[in-house]
């Protein structure tokens, strides 16, 4: 897929949206500012769909084209992709409890397992908790490519939008079954956040809007060109259709926001990466300075923010500033620690993945194909 700088804007919304979410970690932005950080949580379904979207496009072309799925490849490059960062992270975690946004952290092998959103104690244990994002795409990585395979050997459009429709209409069944279930019951837990926020069969909705979009781009490129010939229109729709969402999550633990709530705004957040697919629309026209190595940085920003506005500053250095002041100050760090560890770790290990794969390859490798 050539490089698009609008999913790159797109990218670099969802980390920075997320990080003005957690600036409760530092008091918040202040009263006059809470509307921008209130749904920054929404940035991780932004994540959610782009990973749908780009993963869905590589698989799909490769099955499209005929060519056999090469699991131990893809598993390989995404290990090397995702583990090397956050093997760091996790370490600084465990290693070092006074760096921790809160005391308690889980034990490590739900996170070196990547099981943490099924079975965390996040009344007791809430540190590093929004590795639970990653646990989501570590499964969607593990099932997709073969669910990607047993779909296409018969490819049917009919087949494939009656099994999108059932996934979104059984998500919405069981979020309802679980909300009822526990609002009755009362668990004493969070049982919000462990039952219906964290699972990953409560969140497939992002991720299916990102396959649908990748299937419609690589299976009816006719009609994907035509739609990105309507980006603008695109664009408003899903302004609009990601506000009414939004709206629907002013209570956010309420009912009718978690029984449909996710499904539209995922399709929301779909129409804005349709639209930013487009090199002539007006969020894919142009490179935004500073969007691309934001959105390049954004895991490890994502993997090492709430470290850094825990240990950086507040305690050590009591400085007159608050709200939005403070916020940048810590985000100037942020952005410090997070490129340490994106030109540290991350990239260092990708280069090493594809001097491995490119040796690999002139020696032929047998690789697991299906």
């Amino acid at each position: 897929m050539p490089h698009l700088p609008g999913l790159d804007l797109l990218r670099s919304i969802a980390i920075v949206w997320v990080m003005l979410f957690h600036s409760f970690l530092v008091d918040g932005l202040g009263p006059r500012f809470e509307w921008l950080s209130r749904f920054g949580w929404a940035g991780v379904d932004i994540f959610f769909v782009l990973s749908g979207f780009l993963i869905g496009s590589q698989l799909l072309r490769t099955l499209q084209r005929g060519e056999p799925l090469r699991l131990g490849s893809f598993y390989g490059r995404r290990a090397w992709r995702i583990l090397p960062a956050f093997a760091v992270v996790l370490a600084v975690y465990v290693a070092f409890p006074v760096l921790r946004e809160a005391p308690g952290l889980d034990a490590w092998w739900k996170f070196a397992t990547f099981t943490l959103n099924l079975l965390i104690d996040y009344g007791r244990n809430p540190a590093f908790s929004h590795a639970w994002s990653l646990c989501v795409e570590e499964h969607f990585y593990l099932l997709f490519p073969l669910l990607a395979w047993w779909a296409t050997r018969r490819a049917s459009a009919a087949r494939f939008a009656a099994l999108c429709l059932g996934l979104v209409l059984a998500g919405i069944a069981l979020r309802t079954g679980v909300w009822l279930h526990d609002d009755a019951t009362q668990p004493p837990r969070p049982w919000f956040i462990e039952d219906l926020y964290y699972p990953t069969w409560m969140r497939l909705d992002g991720l299916l809007v990102g396959v649908m979009l990748a299937a419609l781009r690589v299976y009816r490129p006719l009609w994907w060109e035509k739609l990105l010939a309507r980006s603008t229109p695109l664009m408003l729709c899903g302004f609009a259709v990601a506000a009414l969402a939004l709206w629907l999550f002013r209570d956010r633990t309420g009912l009718l926001a978690n029984a449909i709530g996710w499904p539209i705004l995922s399709l929301g957040f779909g129409l804005l990466v349709l639209s930013a697919s487009s090199p002539q629309g007006l969020l894919g026209r142009r490179a935004v300075p500073g969007a691309g190595w934001v959105a390049a940085a954004s895991y490890s920003l994502y993997l090492s923010h709430k470290l850094v506005m825990h240990a950086w500053l507040a305690p050590a250095l009591p400085l007159p500033l608050q709200g939005v002041a403070l916020f940048a100050l810590h985000a100037v760090a942020i952005l410090a620690v997070g490129a340490a560890l994106h030109h540290g770790v991350e990239r260092p290990c990708l280069r090493l993945r594809d001097r491995l794969a490119k040796r690999q390859a002139a020696a032929t490798p047998s690789a697991i194909t299906v």
